[in-house]
C-alpha cells in the first residue's frame, strides 16, 4: 500500500494535503515577518475552489489556532512589548468586530485598491529605511489605537491583512522590526477570535475539514517563525517585510485593475 492511499484510507485527501502546506507555508511566512496568513492562506484556498467568502471563514477560524501558538511562541522569545500588545489588541477587537459585522452587508472588495495603494506605498517606506540610518524607535506611539482599529477592520473585511497594515505601519515609522513582529502577532491572536465569533454568529461553521489541515500546517510552523523573528538581524528583516509587502500590494492592484 502506498503512503498515498495509507493517507486516503485515513479519510486524508490530496486536498487536504495541499491545505497543510498551504497552512505551513502562511504560517512560517507571518511568523517570521508578523503578516500575511491570512492573504496567503486565502490566496491559496481560493486557488485550490473555494468561494471568497468560505475561504476568508475558513482563514479566521484556523488563525484562531494558529494566531495563538504564534503569539506564546514570540512571547516565550521576549519578541513582545506588551504595553503595545494591549493597546493594540484592544482597539483591533472592535474593528475586527466592526468590520465582520459591514462584511455581510457590504462587499469588501469595494476597498481592497485603497488598501493595496496603502501597503504598496508602505512597503517602498520600509525599503527606503532599510537602506537607511534612521534611529530606531523604541516609545509606544501614540497612534497605536487607531492604527490597530482601522488595522483589525480591515482585516475582517478584507479577509486577512492585521499584519501586514499595522506591523508595516509601525516598522515603517521606524520601530524595530523583531518587536513589532512579536506584538502584532501576539495581539492578532485576539482580534482573530473576536472577527471568528462574529462570522459564527452570521455564517456559522463550515469546511471543517480545511479547517483542521490549515490549523495543523499553521502549527507546525509557528515555532520556526518566532525563532528566525529572533535571530535575524533587523536591517535585513526590514528589507523582506518591505519586499513582502510591496509585492503583496502589487498583487493586489494588478487582479484589481489589470
Amino acid at each position: 500500500m502506498t503512503v498515498l492511499s495509507t493517507l486516503a484510507s485515513w479519510g486524508i485527501t490530496s486536498e487536504m494535503m495541499l491545505v497543510f502546506a498551504v497552512g505551513f507555508i502562511a504560517q512560517l511566512v507571518d511568523g517570521a515577518l508578523g503578516m500575511a496568513f491570512g492573504i496567503v492562506s486565502s490566496t491559496g484556498l481560493m486557488t485550490l475552489g473555494l468561494s471568497p467568502a468560505a475561504a476568508s471563514a475558513v482563514v479566521h477560524t484556523a488563525e484562531i489556532a494558529t494566531t495563538g501558538a504564534s503569539g506564546a511562541s514570540h512571547a516565550w522569545f521576549r519578541n513582545v512589548d506588551w504595553r503595545l500588545f494591549r493597546r493594540l489588541a484592544i482597539s483591533g477587537m472592535f474593528g475586527g468586530a466592526l468590520g465582520a459585522l459591514v462584511l455581510s452587508q457590504v462587499d469588501g472588495k469595494a476597498i481592497q485598491p485603497f488598501v493595496a495603494a496603502y501597503l504598496l506605498v508602505m512597503g517602498c517606506i520600509i525599503l527606503m529605511r532599510a537602506f537607511s540610518r534612521a534611529p530606531v524607535e523604541d516609545a509606544t506611539p501614540d497612534y497605536a489605537p487607531p492604527l490597530g482599529l482601522i488595522g483589525g477592520f480591515l482585516d475582517a473585511v478584507g479577509g486577512g491583512g492585521w499584519g501586514a497594515m499595522v506591523a508595516s505601519t509601525l516598522v515603517g515609522s521606524g520601530h524595530a522590526p523583531r518587536q513589532v513582529i512579536g506584538t502584532v502577532s501576539a495581539s492578532e491572536f485576539c482580534v482573530t477570535v473576536t472577527i471568528a465569533v462574529v462570522f459564527f454568529s452570521q455564517l456559522g461553521l463550515s469546511h471543517v475539514g480545511h479547517i483542521v489541515a490549515l490549523v495543523a500546517g499553521g502549527l507546525l510552523a509557528a515555532p520556526f517563525g518566532a525563532i528566525v523573528a529572533g535571530r535575524v538581524n533587523p536591517r535585513p528583516l526590514m528589507f523582506a517585510v518591505g519586499v513582502l509587502v510591496t509585492a503583496l500590494a502589487g498583487l493586489q492592484l494588478w487582479r484589481v485593475f489589470g
